[in-house]
């Protein structure tokens, strides 16, 4: 009996991780293109639509983590200059 690939489940697509936050807008936008565009029945729909929201989850989170830091590298940028370290 020779093994067998494991299967990819709609849970494990709508969990795989995009490459860049690049990548996932555009996979978001092309979710929605495809979500408006076409006629899709209610189980595509979900399985759509809980991707997108995970894309929108990691997209954010992202953004969160880009801001804090940029707020870092900004808070020691502004730190006062002691003698010695000129």
């Amino acid at each position: 009996m020779s093994p067998s690939k494991p299967k990819v489940t709609d849970v494990d697509a709508q969990q795989a991780v995009p490459a860049s936050f690049e990548s996932a807008v555009a996979e978001l936008e092309d979710l929605v293109n495809v979500m408006d565009s076409q006629n899709l029945g209610l189980d595509q729909l979900l399985t759509d639509y809980k991707r997108g929201a995970f894309l929108v989850k990691y997209c954010r989170d992202r953004l969160s983590q880009v801001r804090k830091e940029v707020t870092e590298i900004e808070q020691t940028l502004n730190k006062p200059v002691e003698e010695g370290d000129q």
